[in-house]
């Protein structure tokens, strides 16, 4: 007959979805590391703006850190008054335990660079000063032992 549709079989089933791809081991020890990164991230400029200069350009492996605000897994946030403490101090927050020169923006933030300091699924830091547009350094931090 002209003018008429047959309507599609309904007898089909629908098709599931795929089961999800399951992880690579890599992947997942890269995932839980990920998750444990604490990032705290300084710019030069911020401190110039504050009135200061970058307390931490000295930092080398062995120093320890202060001024840094408290952070959740994987949060970023401005530390304008970051400074070299003596370990001793009740104000050392952070242990510097590698220091990385010449990093861009993008590459302190891709950086697993810190993961080589650290045993797996220990709590770690990266604290970076990089004018924006140029290049700075990335210290790697371990928690300072109370």
């Amino acid at each position: 007959m002209p003018g008429t549709s047959v309507p599609p079989p309904f007898d089909a089933a629908p098709v599931p979805a795929p089961p999800p791809q399951k992880k690579s081991p890599v992947k997942k020890i890269v995932s839980v590391l990920v998750a444990i990164v604490v990032a705290v991230a300084v710019k030069f400029g911020l401190g110039t703006v504050l009135g200061g200069e970058d307390k931490t350009a000295e930092a080398k492996v062995g120093d320890c850190l202060a001024a840094l605000p408290e952070l959740g897994e994987g949060e970023e946030k401005a530390a304008p008054n970051a400074k070299i403490v003596d370990c001793t101090s009740t104000e050392a927050v952070y242990n510097v335990v590698a220091r990385v020169e010449n990093q861009t923006e993008r590459q302190a933030s891709e950086s697993t660079e810190c993961e080589q300091y650290v045993a797996e699924g220990e709590e770690y830091a990266m604290f970076t000063a990089i004018p924006t547009g140029g290049t700075g350094y990335l210290l790697c931090l371990k928690p300072a032992k109370a």
